[in-house]
């Protein structure tokens, strides 16, 4: 029976990975995408170059109402223990509309580093930007608005320990399927060659 990595490993079609990953439930998703490890990652983000562009919609939906929190579960590359490489990016529109959305992130790490706030945005119109992805998770910019009741106090990531993890820090996402989307971190302009995979809930 096929599996994610083994659609991978074979260079299946971005389409094939897409309605494989569709048809599972939520949990088999889950399951699936963060069973990859760091060189899977990073070939299923090179393999989404080719899939349709990510959009707000794919993260935000605009079912959902602005302000109203939307969880992407999500596991990353870097070299921690396992515990720490999950986490949750949780979004959502703002009031005020637009293409954008707010976030910060949610894990075991936070009460350590902080909630790591920022501002997702379209990558057009910066030089270099689209081929690395459609949108950008943008720890540049933190909400200057209100944003999910009960989340964490806003605060900038150049201060505390965030610095050390968020400051001067963006991730390009690229579209997998309809909830499965993955990045790419880099700091400043420098590629890190670390990835994260998220699927939204």
């Amino acid at each position: 029976m096929a599996s994610l990595a083994q659609l991978i490993a074979e260079d299946k079609p971005i389409a094939e990975i897409a309605a494989y990953l569709d048809a599972l439930s939520f949990a088999d998703c889950k399951t699936e995408t963060h069973a990859l490890n760091r060189n899977q990652q990073r070939k299923l983000f090179q393999m989404a170059a080719k899939s349709p562009a990510l959009t707000f919609e794919d993260l935000t939906p605009s079912s959902v109402p602005p302000r109203t929190e939307i969880i992407h579960h999500g596991r990353n590359t870097l070299p921690l223990p396992g515990a720490f490489r999950n986490f949750e990016k949780r979004m959502c529109r703002p009031e005020t509309g637009g293409q954008r959305a707010f976030g910060y992130n949610e894990g075991v790490s936070r009460a350590l580093i902080g909630p790591g706030y920022f501002v997702a945005v379209p990558t057009a119109g910066h030089e270099g930007w689209p081929e690395r992805g459609p949108i950008v998770v943008d720890y540049f910019q933190v909400p200057q608005e209100a944003v999910v009741e009960g989340w964490p106090k806003v605060v900038e990531n150049n201060v505390g320990l965030q610095v050390l993890v968020y400051n001067k820090t963006r991730d390009f996402m690229r579209k997998v399927s309809g909830r499965v989307s993955i990045g790419a971190a880099y700091k400043v302009e420098k590629a890190l060659d670390h990835y994260f995979v998220l699927v939204r809930e």
